[in-house]
């Protein structure tokens, strides 16, 4: 079979979510895109749970625009590793994003105004939470797998501590327990070029007609910095001119791009500040540095993860210095101390964090023979 049954909706909730800020949010929505046919047990669903900027389009032609592929589409479709001829797949774009579910751009019914600044605070917990409701209205009692990368990798672990009775397998991919200092120092100074665009308008933004455009390009590019390694960008720029075809290789002596390199940066950050929203990019960030489970048990990881039930695989990259293959290492470890079935694999990519997006033959086949096996007790 070679038909995706992609179907989207967007799904209205009205009960108040509880948030761990202190705070709820009601009447809000969730768009969902969805992949492949629910078995008549409901169990051969699969939840991604998607990174930073990336949304429920998860694989396949955009209905709305067919120049847009999903984000995961090397990953998920039919005779792919995440086989929608045998999988019903679900992608979710979380609270609080840009791509349709309710956010900062959102209209809050009690004012007929954006959010904006007042759009409530999120965690990872908070998505968790969120998204077992999209999956009690969808009859789904228990995922075969929750799977993401990066963030979703969070994510994907909440599921098997906060729900772990709800999901069978929990995959997670280039992620971490807990955010470095470096990491929240990356998150932070990508934040004050947003709040110090004076188009920020202290979150309100959207009112003045404007979009704090430099703020998110300086996000963008420092965050972009972080997803490659440094052996990546030397093959794919070195030190070489951003010159056209037959112009002197020689410098000119200005601030104007003079590399490679400065040139796909500026790329990058003008593509971002075109579609995503800045409010939202500081909500998620701020919701990645808050993520650290082992917080309540006086740092004890192990002790974090042993509510978990799950069968879990989790893999790293040799060059992902944004989350390292040590801190992999170390959810394995937790893991391992409670007794959990894990797989661990460290893949030898040249790609720094963004190799989780990537195709990579030895990276597929584990991930295909993994839900392989998942199949055989999930899709009968």
């Amino acid at each position: 079979m070679t038909e995706l049954y992609l179907s989207k909706q967007t799904i209205h909730f009205v009960e108040p979510l509880p948030l761990q800020s202190g705070t709820s949010i009601e009447n809000y929505d969730l768009v969902v895109e969805t992949y492949g046919q629910l078995n008549p047990k409901a169990s051969n669903a699969i939840l991604i749970c998607h990174a930073l900027n990336a949304s429920h389009h998860v694989a396949g032609i955009n209905p709305d625009d067919p120049s847009d592929i999903g984000w995961w589409d090397n990953m998920v479709g039919p005779n792919k590793p995440i086989d929608t001829n045998r999988f019903f797949v679900i992608g979710v774009n979380n609270l609080g994003s840009c791509f349709g579910s309710t956010g900062p751009m959102s209209i809050n019914p009690k004012t007929n105004l954006p959010y904006g600044a007042s759009f409530p605070m999120l965690t990872v917990e908070d998505w968790v939470n969120a998204q077992v409701r999209l999956a009690d209205r969808l009859g789904i009692k228990q995922f075969a797998a929750v799977m993401g990368g990066s963030l979703g990798g969070m994510q994907a672990m909440s599921w098997a501590t906060q729900y772990p009775e709800r999901i069978a397998h929990c995959v997670v991919i280039a992620s971490t327990p807990k955010l470095s200092a470096q990491n929240i120092a990356f998150n932070e100074v990508a934040r004050n070029a947003i709040l110090s665009d004076p188009d920020f308008h202290g979150g309100d933004y959207y009112k003045h007609g404007v979009v704090p455009k430099s703020g998110l390009r300086l996000a963008r590019m420092v965050g972009h910095i972080t997803y490659l390694s440094d052996d990546d960008m030397a093959e794919k720029f070195g030190r070489d001119l951003q010159r056209p075809a037959g112009a002197p290789d020689e410098y000119r002596f200005s601030f104007d791009v003079e590399f490679a390199v400065e040139s796909y940066l500026r790329h990058q950050g003008d593509k971002f500040s075109g579609y995503f929203d800045a409010n939202t990019y500081l909500l998620i960030t701020r919701a990645l540095d808050y993520f650290d489970p082992a917080k309540r048990f006086g740092g004890d990881l192990s002790q974090a993860l042993s509510p978990a039930q799950a069968n879990f695989l989790v893999v790293s990259f040799s060059t992902d210095w944004r989350f390292s293959p040590d801190r992999s290492r170390e959810i394995v470890k937790a893991l391992l101390d409670n007794k959990a079935n894990v797989s661990y694999a460290e893949i030898d990519a040249p790609h720094g964090h963004d190799a989780f997006l990537l195709d990579d033959a030895r990276y597929h086949n584990l991930v295909r023979a993994y839900f392989a096996k998942v199949a055989e007790d999930r899709c009968n």
